[in-house]
């Protein structure tokens, strides 16, 4: 089996920078990841196995291709999995492929990767942690146009709220404790630095250029 291929989290703020991820979007994607790594430290300490490396990368990586899909009306989740898929990272690909509807819920007792990145999504509303209540009015409001589209919706958010009493029945937080541990102002550092990943890059494109 071929190995798998994980991008740091620098080459996860590089590949954001390169395509030009607006940066309400990259605060969002930041702190889907901060709501994910901090579900996958919760999970590993309560004796789940989870690849930490794989969500972080796949949590920053999920909206890829949001920016562009705002002009182009594709959907970013197939064609994020398509641009990581091309660029190698083929797991972090279906991952992203999967973070609006999974393909199968509960498919085994133990929680996966997908699933965490999947509802952290679904916590993270702009750049702050709502509930899933709060999340599913914006989400109602939004795209609810038709009455089979919110059906489909409220189906959708059905299986999102089984996924989170199936992530958090053997923790010692609650949903409610989420936003309390990551803080109001949690993605400001990461996104210090990936501005400062974006000069680097751009400063390297001049002396190329």
């Amino acid at each position: 089996m071929p190995l798998m291929r994980i991008p740091s989290k620098r080459k996860c703020f590089e590949l954001i920078c390169e395509i030009e991820m607006m940066d309400h979007i990259v605060a969002h994607s930041i702190l889907v990841c901060r709501v994910s790594l901090l579900l996958v430290d919760r999970l590993s300490s309560a004796g789940e196995t989870l690849n930490r490396d794989l969500v972080q990368a796949s949590a920053l990586l999920h909206d890829i291709t949001k920016t562009r899909s705002l002009k182009t009306g594709e959907i970013h989740s197939e064609t994020g999995c398509q641009l990581l898929s091309d660029k190698g990272f083929l797991e972090i690909g279906d991952i992203v492929r999967q973070h609006v509807t999974l393909d199968a819920y509960f498919p085994s007792d133990a929680v996966t990767e997908t699933e965490i990145v999947n509802y952290a999504d679904k916590r993270v509303l702009h750049d702050g942690v709502v509930s899933l209540d709060d999340r599913m009015d914006y989400i109602l409001e939004r795209y609810g146009k038709t009455d089979a589209i919110r059906e489909k919706l409220m189906r959708l958010w059905e299986k999102s709220n089984e996924m989170e009493k199936r992530i958090f029945k053997d923790l010692s937080v609650q949903p409610r404790d989420v936003k309390d541990f990551i803080g109001c102002d949690g993605y400001k550092a990461d996104m210090a630095i990936y501005r400062k990943i974006c000069t680097e890059i751009g400063l390297q494109n001049k002396s190329t250029g």
